[in-house]
């Protein structure tokens, strides 16, 4: 009778292992190592261990099973221990030199977000913190504008044997865009994967360095950059940024919810209540509430037991002050004020989180 491996393998087949209700081709025993010569044949009998009880009794069955199915087969049967996979490397933590990481989130887009983001990076910058800024908002990357750094391009250089991006620097903040990766006149047609590859990129190949707070500006809403940044780091916690409008507190609940959701489990530092109201700036007393009744806001924070950071007023001057690329926290004005005392709190609403809880940990999503 002619012998083949699959001849073998159906013969092994019927072979039990003693109290596993399995048959030993099942429980992964047979080696990939089947040589045949003839009508000779050898092959590998994996065990746990080397003082296997059943060792004996299995090799005697299995050789019988082969000679049912191929009389005359000269049979060689060698055994071996089971070796566990290697484990792999640990891979090195990513960001090391980065005590907190703070999500700047919102739930709809035109709240503001960036602005805050930007602003609240240079007052902390200001207060002698390390500072970084990462804008992760593909939709629309704004921090480049907000910054000056319109026409930045990237460069690298070797850290330890590897290019790492150098982020730009302004303001004493150190910064990167997604919007240094594109085309400022085009629209970022980008599926979810190229978004989420750009994003881990810009955080893990980047030479960030030692750094007290490191902000990410993200894209309104829940996507997938939200579910890549959850992978990717530990946050220590988010902002979320809305308007007094009850449609923009529906979406910044929704935002919350995200966070909280048990699988994420990243604490909510606080909500900032932006354009809260409109203050001319010849009239700095006076307050219009164009976006919604006053204390809204803090109505909505209450029944999440979430603080509100701060309350920033809409001033036309913020606005100037965006697009011409010099963040207003650094003008002596009651506008710039509600800035630094949003990084007052945010570095309380820190010091408390990181004093009660422990370290975030990544989402690990099979």
């Amino acid at each position: 009778m002619t012998l083949y491996p699959a001849l073998i393998t159906e013969a092994l087949a019927t072979v039990r292992y003693p109290g596993s209700g399995k048959n030993i081709v099942e429980l992964g025993m047979l080696e990939d190592d089947i040589r045949i010569n003839g009508d000779s044949v050898s092959f590998t009998l994996l065990f746990e261990k080397a003082t296997d009880p059943f060792k004996a009794s299995l090799l005697k069955t299995a050789e019988a099973a082969i000679h049912l199915k191929a009389p005359g087969a000269k049979v060689t049967i060698n055994t071996a221990v089971r070796r566990e996979p290697a484990e792999a490397p640990a891979k090195a933590p990513v960001l090391p030199g980065v005590k907190n990481i703070v999500a700047i989130s919102s739930g709809k887009g035109g709240v503001g977000k960036s602005t805050v983001a930007a602003n609240l990076a240079v007052a902390l910058a200001a207060e002698g913190y390390s500072v970084g800024l990462l804008d992760a908002d593909i939709f629309g990357p704004s921090v480049p504008k907000m910054f000056g750094l319109e026409n930045e391009q990237i460069y690298m250089h070797e850290v330890d044997g590897r290019n790492l991006i150098i982020p730009a620097m302004a303001y004493g903040v150190k910064v990167l865009s997604i919007g240094f990766l594109l085309d400022p006149d085009s629209a970022a047609v980008w599926r979810g994967a190229m978004a989420s590859n750009a994003l881990k990129q810009l955080i893990e190949q980047a030479d960030w360095g030692e750094l007290d707070y490191f902000l990410i500006d993200m894209p309104p809403g829940t996507s997938d950059i939200h579910l890549t940044l959850v992978q990717t780091l530990g946050l220590t916690g988010s902002v979320v940024v809305t308007t007094p409008q009850q449609v923009a507190i529906a979406d910044a609940r929704k935002g919350i919810a995200m966070f909280r959701d048990p699988k994420i489990n990243v604490p909510v530092l606080g909500i900032v209540d932006n354009m809260a109201w409109f203050t001319p700036e010849k009239h700095p007393d006076e307050k219009y509430f164009l976006f919604g009744k006053e204390g809204a806001v803090d109505a909505f924070a209450a029944s999440l037991k979430v603080p509100v950071l701060a309350h920033i007023p809409l001033v036309a001057a913020v606005g100037d002050h965006s697009d011409s690329g010099s963040p207003i926290v650094l003008e002596p004005t009651a506008s710039a004020q509600a800035f630094v005392h949003l990084a007052h709190e945010l570095t309380e609403a820190v010091a408390r989180r990181n004093n009660d809880l422990p370290p975030t940990q990544k989402v690990n999503v099979h």
